[in-house]
């Protein structure tokens, strides 16, 4: 998956403010200027990723914006890019705040990819971006926050090349030569034994692989034993269950669970298939520290667009520190519309009044406050991650929300829409949840 801000990085965090200082976490060196000396060493059967001498354990969230502040006081150590961005004093400035916020980073470097048209038989074509990626290595390498190169996001996807391998391998020797201090990786959208096999063949000087897993994550285990890969990796994605893994109504729109059950299942699958292996697993990072539109504007990120935290961020807190949150996110039931849940297939009639429900608690008490919004369904068709348009909001009537209910009226053009809710406890957190549902005129 690829998150669309981090392809602008430098203007994204040109228009963000500075934040304060924060102490520096365990782990990250402390007081030199020059590059952090980080290995993946291996003894006594177990791998461990280590930072001038010390274990790092990464606990991470793939970034979108700034809020790097918010990720260290919830226990996270690191965080991931996807591209570094052209304007070398934006990408500088990031580094410098993760450094003063105690956080290192994983450099994400972008690679062409066979889905987007680029020919890995081109040998000029692969030559220049060898050359392109050499310049950034070397412009960054010796900043103290760099934690590793991940060179590529899932280039196996939607790719029949295995020339793309081998130009991975070239890049990682590359990397290796000009910078002795960091481990290189690459991402793989879910893996098998044919794929490892060619990326050990062509690319053997990687020093771990990312492995990119959502409501498959269950899988993990039993694909490190089948495809062969016995060595180290990270979790470089993983989170709620993907909208090409969930139910999907009648016409094909897929059901996002709540913002509960994703808190639920993000305990649920660090616990079983990411703080579980200690042999080969180096840690994780959750998808997606910030927010995307990716089918809808609340699918993959752990905070709402305007900002508040959801019960994901207090999951990830706990799993990360063993400490809940002072105040936590509100709960959120499975919304239904005239008692009918998602999975019905939901059709009305156009202009048809009707009510829908989604009840909501807070662990403190706080007072909450409903927000809730129509928009047409989304029709991107994207994979992997690439952009996405948030769908239009439909002005319909909307009633007040009263004991988690409030009737609205459906829109009169047939098509299908989603309705939205947002609850919010006044304290920076908040619940979400969604319906879709069809349009559609009696015949």
């Amino acid at each position: 998956m690829w998150c669309k801000p981090l392809r602008v990085l430098a203007g994204w965090l040109l228009c963000m403010p500075m934040l304060a200082m924060a102490q520096a976490a365990p782990g990250v060196p402390a007081g030199e200027d020059g590059p952090a000396v980080v290995r993946v060493v291996h003894a006594d059967g177990r791998y461990q990723l280590q930072v001038d001498g010390k274990p790092f354990y990464v606990k991470g969230g793939g970034m979108s914006g700034n809020d790097q502040q918010a990720l260290v006081a919830r226990g996270g150590n690191s965080f991931r890019t996807w591209h570094s961005g052209e304007n070398h004093k934006d990408v500088i400035a990031m580094l410098d705040q993760a450094r003063r916020n105690g956080l290192m980073v994983a450099m994400g470097i972008e690679v062409a990819r066979e889905r987007h048209g680029f020919d890995y038989n081109d040998a000029q074509a692969v030559a220049e971006q060898l050359q392109r990626i050499r310049r950034e290595v070397l412009d960054y390498k010796d900043h103290p926050a760099v934690l590793m190169w991940v060179v590529g996001n899932e280039l196996n996807l939607e790719a029949t090349n295995p020339a793309v391998w081998t130009a991975v391998g070239q890049l990682a020797d590359m990397i290796h030569r000009i910078d002795p201090n960091h481990p290189v990786m690459t991402t793989l959208a879910g893996f098998d034994k044919p794929l490892i096999d060619a990326i050990k063949a062509r690319a053997p000087s990687l020093d771990l692989i990312g492995v990119q897993l959502y409501g498959d994550i269950s899988a993990l285990p039993e694909k490190l034993r089948t495809s062969g890969w016995t060595g180290p990796y990270i979790v470089t994605e993983w989170g709620p269950t993907g909208h090409w893994e969930s139910p999907l109504t009648a016409w094909g729109a897929p059901i996002e669970d709540t913002s509960t059950r994703k808190a639920q299942l993000l305990t649920e699958r660090y616990q079983r298939y990411i703080a579980s292996d200690t042999r080969q697993g180096l840690g994780s990072y959750v998808f997606l520290w910030g927010n995307k539109q990716e089918r809808t504007p609340t699918w993959y990120g752990l905070f709402l667009p305007t900002g508040e935290s959801t019960p994901s961020v207090d999951a990830m807190q706990l799993l990360w520190t063993g400490k809940p949150a002072d105040n936590r996110a509100p709960s959120i039931a499975v919304p239904s519309i005239d008692g009918q849940f998602a999975q019905a297939s939901v059709t009305l009639l156009p202009g048809s009044t009707h009510q829908a429900q989604a009840m909501a608690e807070d662990p403190e008490g706080d007072p909450l406050q409903y927000r809730w919004s129509m928009r047409a369904e989304s029709a991107a068709r994207t994979t992997g991650g690439d952009p996405e348009d948030v769908p239009a909001l439909v002005d319909v009537p909307i009633s007040k929300t009263a004991n988690g209910a409030m009737r609205f009226v459906a829109p009169g053009n047939p098509g299908a829409y989603r309705l939205f809710v947002e609850v919010r406890d006044g304290r920076g957190h908040a619940a979400y949840a969604n319906f879709p549902f069809r349009v559609q005129a009696a015949k």
